[in-house]
């Protein structure tokens, strides 16, 4: 499948993935197809991942001058995280990449999440913010499922045993303390929807959105991304 389309990403742009659910799959994934194209490519995180989701396929460098390719951006290590970079250091590297791709929020692996105040952490340049959730959260307890399940369940009213339904997921992913959280003014929002379960009523809520400019499932998966 073609992230690049179903994310509809331009010419030149600066995306940063915020929530849960999939984040470095999608990245990952988005970064290779552009990659395959012959686009010059910089992906990194202002957070922290983990040094085993770092891909063969690219070049892992310190911040430095980008050059043609694709780079990878190690700031430091710490066991088995990698540390992320200032967001002004992608602000920069857009002056030369073509594409910087930035893992901007933590999710510690949960299916949604809701930002604490100094999250997620967004370059100010940043063009596109994808907002992913994962549909495998329906039905479960916000408590089972959620990073920062008391976050979640404050930001749509009810308690952190309440099962998840796509109602909920639609009112997490368009709060400004949700979803749509420190995302600039700038900026297109994109949300791509992970995992199974049935996301058609949750699609047509989102997409109303005015803020929202495409809501999609994603079918892509880590196989399809050549190690």
């Amino acid at each position: 499948m073609s992230l690049v389309a179903d994310l509809g990403v331009g010419d030149r742009e600066l995306v940063a993935f915020t929530g849960a659910g999939g984040k470095t799959t999608l990245l990952l994934g988005l970064g290779h197809q552009l990659t395959e194209l012959g686009k010059t490519v910089v992906m990194g995180t202002t957070t922290r991942m983990g040094t085993d989701q770092i891909p063969s396929w690219a070049e892992v460098a310190i911040p430095k001058f980008v050059g043609a390719g694709s780079t990878f951006v190690v700031e430091s290590t710490d066991g088995p995280k990698v540390m992320g970079s200032s967001p002004n250091f992608f602000d920069r590297a857009f002056e030369t990449a073509e594409y910087v791709l930035v893992e901007a929020d933590g999710a510690r692996r949960r299916q949604i999440k809701a930002p604490a105040p100094h999250e997620p952490v967004i370059p100010s340049m940043t063009t596109m913010v994808v907002v992913v959730a994962g549909l495998n959260a329906l039905g479960f307890p916000i408590s089972e499922v959620a990073h920062r399940p008391e976050r979640v369940a404050e930001v749509v009213g009810v308690s952190v045993d309440a099962t998840v339904t796509s109602e909920m997921m639609a009112t997490l992913i368009t709060s400004p303390e949700g979803g749509l959280a420190r995302v600039p003014d700038r900026a297109r929002v994109v949300v791509a929807l992970t995992g199974d379960g049935e996301a058609s009523g949750l699609i047509a809520r989102i997409s109303e959105h005015p803020r929202i400019q495409r809501a999609f499932v994603s079918t892509y998966s880590k196989q399809e991304t050549r190690k």
